[in-house]
């Protein structure tokens, strides 16, 4: 897929966690693809998809392995990006884990932990961004979250109240650093047909469901999700905070 181009994204500096697999993935490339200089984090080692990227765009991302629960290493992993890269000017949250899970059989210590990867990493990751925006003079946060909480999915309580978290967190924070021209937005996707989903959860009757629910008929792939957080980034929506966008292909709708 062609994405439109952005101008003023060319030398930005992009940072990204999960960056390396999933929509994450996807996003790393769309943000290479016009010039910005990108850092990403994630758990898992990506020295392989860093080579592709590097082979792709002539340039190589920065990847720094470590968990976005650990709060003293998200916050020192972008330090280490803006050292690299010049202050972050476009923070994307990217990273969750959508665990499948009962009501009844969640302790409290699964609580936590999810509760760090969905929601608290996002928090803490936005408020030590926002001191590199504000001296860069701009910023542009986004904030993904999913349709799920939306349908009122079951199967996983915690993920959906995490993702209803995430656009309360994101009006609040559009509210607080907007006068220092950051803006704050969300993304909700629909059910996009990453690797991990179509490993675990895609069945042909799954999905078939999931189909008829959307307006256009495609199943959303991650490059499909690129050209909105793009958009969000740019110049092109300056005056576009608090909001949340939905890519989904027609599940639900706003407004």
């Amino acid at each position: 897929m062609t994405h439109p181009t952005f101008p003023d994204l060319k030398g930005a500096s992009v940072y990204i966690t999960g960056g390396g697999s999933g929509i994450g993935a996807a996003l790393t490339d769309g943000f290479m693809a016009q010039g910005a200089k990108v850092a990403f984090i994630g758990r898992s080692d990506a020295t392989e998809f860093c080579d592709a990227m590097e082979a792709k765009h002539g340039v190589r991302p920065l990847f720094i392995q470590g968990d976005i629960t650990d709060t003293k290493g998200l916050k020192s992993s972008m330090d280490q990006a803006a050292k690299a890269h010049g202050p972050i000017t476009t923070l994307v949250n990217n990273a969750a884990n959508d665990k499948r899970h009962s009501t009844q059989d969640v302790t409290e210590e699964f609580w936590d932990w999810m509760i760090a990867i969905n929601l608290k990493a996002y928090f803490f990751a936005c408020q030590h961004a926002a001191p590199m925006m504000r001296d860069a003079g701009f910023g542009s946060i986004i904030n993904f979250s999913s349709i799920s909480y939306m349908m009122g999915n079951e199967g996983y309580p915690i993920y959906t109240t995490s993702n209803s978290g995430i656009n309360g967190m994101t009006r609040s924070l559009a509210r607080e650093f907007g006068p220092d021209k950051i803006r704050v937005n969300a993304l909700a996707p629909g059910w996009v047909m990453t690797e991990k989903q179509l490993d675990l959860w895609a069945t042909e009757d799954a999905l078939q469901d999931q189909l008829d629910r959307q307006c256009l008929k495609d199943p959303l792939q991650p490059d499909d999700i690129v050209g909105t957080t793009l958009f969000l980034a740019s110049n092109a929506s300056k005056m576009m905070t608090g909001q949340a966008v939905v890519v989904d292909g027609g599940v639900v709708v706003t407004g």
